[in-house]
């Protein structure tokens, strides 16, 4: 019997000491897809695969492809204890978890920042762009080419396109003279006696996947920690400028907390520490802000909460069952972002 197995390949920087002291590391973990969500969540499912601190990400991942690649080709023998049989297995990559960064690493990606700062569609421009009603429309809605040239261009190239492949960097900053003069011996010299795949990035390649879309958005620091965040800080500054947020922090200690997955909001805390609050705040405040500040701001910001307590509920599916009747609450949350003006997003 041959069985195929999906892998989930994650990797992050972490720090290799137990102490605060920040010593950065590159590590890699993997686990079999084919799991139960209730077991892909233990530890003892969560296989370690390499890690170092001085091998560069992509340098970590080719070495991981060629592993996956040559396990796939020749197959992996094992037992079966379950029908007390040999079987082989066929190992495959499924999808790269990892935050923000790392997956724009991982695609070649130059990150949110950039003005195209979607790594799976075209979505973007220019900031004024962006902030028009038309470009704002587009981004719901749904060619980079590399050229040789001097480094201010490239630069440029990809501020503008948000391109960016941090393992041929060096390739890139050749000028267009030495490209055209000098080009086959200075290739040979940055290869150094290595092969060109042994250059790009290893992961545009891969068999079976397509590096675009197959990184799924991390919600954690794209919504609670991107959006939920930045309005949250909006919000605290207006109920402040009108000396609103003592009122704020009585309704939050007040409010019916049966139907939410935590034990208590802890008002005090959240108020006092406005600032430094992490995810699991932001998914709480989310889901109760327009019940508690429906009179205290202008109902643009009151609809914005509204709008994300709704996308906050949606995203945190573990499981969609009914993808058709999932998609029918999606899209008319979507359509209602339009409403929204330019000027309320940061």
């Amino acid at each position: 019997m041959v069985y195929s197995v999906p892998l989930i390949i994650f990797m992050d920087d972490v720090s290799g000491n137990i102490s605060k002291q920040w010593n950065k590391h590159h590590a890699i973990y993997m686990s079999n897809a084919n799991l139960p969500r209730e077991m892909l969540e233990k530890e003892f499912f969560v296989q370690f695969v390499s890690s170092s601190p001085h091998a560069l990400p992509m340098e970590l991942m080719q070495a991981m492809r060629e592993s996956i690649s040559d396990a796939a080709q020749s197959g992996v023998i094992a037992w079966d204890c379950k029908y007390n049989e040999e079987i082989m297995l066929i190992p495959y990559v499924l999808f790269l978890a990892g935050d923000n960064p790392m997956q724009a690493e991982e695609c070649s990606h130059a990150g949110l920042n950039c003005n195209y700062f979607c790594r799976t569609c075209e979505a973007g421009g220019t900031k004024e762009y962006k902030e028009s009603e038309a470009g704002y429309n587009t981004i719901f809605m749904f060619e980079t080419a590399f050229k040789s040239g001097a480094t201010t261009k490239i630069q440029n190239s990809v501020s503008l396109t948000g391109v960016r492949d941090s393992s041929s960097a060096l390739i890139l900053t050749l000028t267009e003279n030495e490209v055209e003069v000098a080009l086959q011996k200075e290739f040979e010299e940055l290869l150094k006696g290595g092969q060109l795949n042994d250059i790009i990035n290893p992961l545009l390649g891969t068999d079976g996947l397509d590096i675009h879309m197959d990184t799924p958005t991390e919600i954690l620091h794209t919504i609670l920690l991107g959006v939920v965040k930045y309005f949250w800080g909006q919000t605290v500054f207006l109920l402040e400028k009108v000396k609103f947020l003592h009122i704020f922090q009585c309704r939050l200690e007040s409010i019916d907390k049966d139907g939410l997955n935590t034990p208590c909001l802890n008002a005090d805390y959240i108020c006092h520490y406005k600032g430094s609050l992490i995810g699991k705040h932001f998914k709480s405040l989310a889901q109760v802000m327009p019940f508690i500040i429906h009179d205290l701001v202008p109902p643009t910001v009151l609809n914005a909460w509204t709008v994300i307590g709704e996308l906050v509920v949606l995203v945190w599916h573990t499981k969609i069952t009914d993808m058709e009747a999932y998609l029918a609450c999606l899209i008319p949350l979507r359509d209602r972002q339009y409403c929204l003006e330019p000027s309320k997003i940061s």
